[in-house]
């Protein structure tokens, strides 16, 4: 899986004078375009556009600098890549080991003249528990069994957490370092810790987004659904009848998840649909909910053994397969201390992702990229969340 970063950005529209438009007066005018209009003198407009000019050359010969560096990244990617598959084994020469050209020229300058800016198009809202929760009644006519409170699905996420291999420090430890150590089960990334708006649809104990939940479904959906059907084979009366129905949504979601190609592109569009946001749902089901969260992280503890890497996975080495996709997390975790110590974090990003996130570029190499995920982790264990989460187990 390859977890997706989002970032939100703000923009605005400034105003502009256009030829031929009326002339205003000042007054009339928002102060900062006033302002600007009356600073802008021919010696400002001129020593603005040269150093315009000081800042593009040094821009222009940064980016060639930079966009070199990370077309060597890419290709020694490539090149341990296609050595994995012939199983021959890696070594220091197959990472860039300098770390990436940080710009250090001029700043854009700031134009006297009042400009107008492009316009944006408008941000797509994101979607959060309420529409999940409405989208899986209008497609499914199914609403999601809320626990009583958040010790219920602990328990329930220990007890089929452990039922399949994975152990109380790794998902104690994860779920520390992804809620910081208080999140509930319906925590949405973004609305936390005072958070008043989502950052996206990353939601619970292992912050699922809509697409991972998209393709657990249709991966894991024959393992969901025999756990399910084990569970309603144990009960009886009203409550054999709301899982039986409980079971025939599932069925229901599993088949349309499969019913397109097994890629993440191809699940990240249903996660984008209410569709896809009715199957998300499912992450804040007491029952469901526990399964997909466990699978989140058991599937990169499948895919090291599968890769031949058998011993247990620390919780930080499996959140870095959680953060950043199970090849790239691999390439991580099966590195060598001495080697952990010489290679930088930025051979395991894009320079988009690189560069929009601080915590890789202080701690840049592997060493301390994990380092830090272990204090975090260390440090977050002993909140309350974390502590129940323990006991659960």
């Amino acid at each position: 899986m390859r977890p997706q970063l989002i970032r939100l950005y703000s923009g605005f529209v400034a105003l502009a004078l256009t030829a031929g438009a009326p002339s205003v007066l000042a007054a009339e005018l928002p102060p900062n375009v006033a302002n600007a209009m009356a600073q802008a003198s021919p010696q400002a407009v001129a020593d603005y556009r040269r150093k315009l000019k000081e800042y593009q050359e040094a821009r222009a010969a940064f980016d060639q600098e930079a966009s070199a560096y990370w077309n060597a990244i890419a290709e020694k990617r490539r090149g341990r890549n296609a050595k994995r598959r012939e199983r021959i084994q890696i070594t220091l020469d197959d990472y860039v080991l300098e770390h990436p050209p940080l710009y250090s020229g001029p700043k854009r300058p700031v134009n006297p003249e009042p400009e107008e800016e492009p316009e944006r198009p408008a941000r797509k809202p994101i979607p959060v528990v309420t529409d999940f929760m409405r989208a899986a009644q209008e497609l499914y006519q199914f609403t999601p069994q809320r626990p009583v409170n958040e010790v219920e699905f602990k328990r329930a996420y220990a007890r089929y957490a452990l039922a399949s291999g994975l152990t109380r420090e790794q998902a104690v430890r994860v779920y520390s370092f992804e809620t910081g150590g208080t999140g509930s089960y319906d925590v949405q990334s973004g609305i936390e810790h005072g958070g008043k708006r989502a950052i996206s649809t990353a939601i619970g104990y292992n912050q699922l987004l809509t697409t991972n939940s998209v393709e657990l479904l249709a991966e894991q959906g024959s393992e969901l659904v025999r756990a399910l059907t084990e569970k309603v084979a144990q009960s009886s009366g009203p409550p054999r009848k709301s899982l039986e129905h409980k079971l025939a949504v599932l069925k229901r979601m599993v088949a349309h998840a499969k019913a397109v190609p097994d890629t993440w592109s191809e699940h990240e569009k249903i996660g984008n649909t209410p569709q896809g946001w009715a199957m998300h749902a499912m992450v804040l089901d007491v029952d469901v909910g526990p399964m997909l969260q466990t699978h989140k992280l058991l599937t990169s503890v499948i895919f090291a053994r599968n890769k031949g890497y058998n011993r247990p996975l620390t919780a930080a080495e499996l959140e870095m397969m959680n953060l950043t996709g199970d090849g790239t997390g691999l390439d991580m975790v099966t590195m060598p201390q001495a080697m952990r110590e010489q290679v930088p974090t930025s051979n395991f990003f894009q320079r988009s992702g690189y560069e929009r996130n601080p915590v890789a570029i202080r701690h840049n190499t592997v060493a301390k990229l994990l380092a830090v995920t272990n204090e975090r982790m260390d440090f977050n264990s002993n909140k309350p969340g974390a502590k129940e989460l323990a006991t659960a187990f």
